[in-house]
């Protein structure tokens, strides 16, 4: 379903000789429907690796390849398809629009396809959403009213709307306290059963990267796999 061919990543260091390595020649496949942790020290580059993986950042070198398609040759209008349809993005912070409603957030991906409408299918899905993480009663309230917790579980609702193949959370729970850290850390692994959905967490969480089917490393800049160390 994903895989990374040789992907390495470095940016300019402006004043200074030489580029700065972030990535070094990480290969990795994932399956259908896995469940999948990346842990690893503040300034490692994991968030730099989960932007790639999700087309927000392009390799320097190497290939990402989801569902055998290689994603870094898309344009820039192709990929933002892509990231639209088949890819489902949580972050720490929720980035839910204040002046809109629960619902009306939940629903911006579909309005962000150019010609699509919110038709009564794509309305009866966000609800249903929002009913499976218990929050069916605040559809129409606006995200100042609600608790971190539950704009967290919005987040995800909102990056499961269009039905995407892969969903991918940079530290979800880091905002949270410990009990809604592990409200989200169940969330994440049922809706990855029950939705079909491949998921990618990016944590400092170990209780959260033990609940993953499997468990990666980070450090400096080369990825291992927990299992085999």
């Amino acid at each position: 379903m994903l895989e990374l061919v040789n992907v390495s990543k470095s940016y300019e260091r402006p004043g200074q000789e030489g580029r700065l390595e972030v990535l070094r020649d990480i290969s990795l496949k994932i399956g259908n429907g896995e469940s999948v942790a990346v842990v690893g020290p503040s300034g490692s580059g994991k968030s730099t690796l989960l932007n790639v993986i999700g087309g927000l950042d392009r390799p320097t070198e190497g290939r990402v390849l989801l569902g055998g398609s290689d994603i870094g040759r898309l344009g820039d209008a192709a990929l933002s398809r892509v990231r639209n349809k088949k890819i489902g993005f949580v972050f720490q912070l929720h980035h839910l629009l204040a002046q809109c409603t629960v619902l009306e957030n939940v629903l911006v991906p579909v309005l962000a396809e150019k010609g699509r409408r919110c038709g009564q299918e794509v309305r009866e899905r966000a609800l249903g959403l929002l009913d499976r993480v218990g929050l069916s009663d605040w559809s129409l309230h606006r995200p100042g009213e609600l608790s971190g917790g539950q704009l967290q579980r919005v987040a995800v609702v909102r990056a499961l709307i269009n039905k995407p193949r892969l969903l991918l959370a940079d530290e979800p729970t880091g905002s949270l306290d410990k009990h809604r850290a592990f409200e989200m850390a169940d969330l994440l692994g049922e809706l990855n059963k029950s939705e079909g959905v491949t998921l990618i967490v990016v944590t400092h969480s170990e209780e959260l990267a033990e609940r993953m089917g499997r468990v990666f490393e980070l450090s400096e800049g080369r990825l291992f796999d927990r299992s085999e160390r």
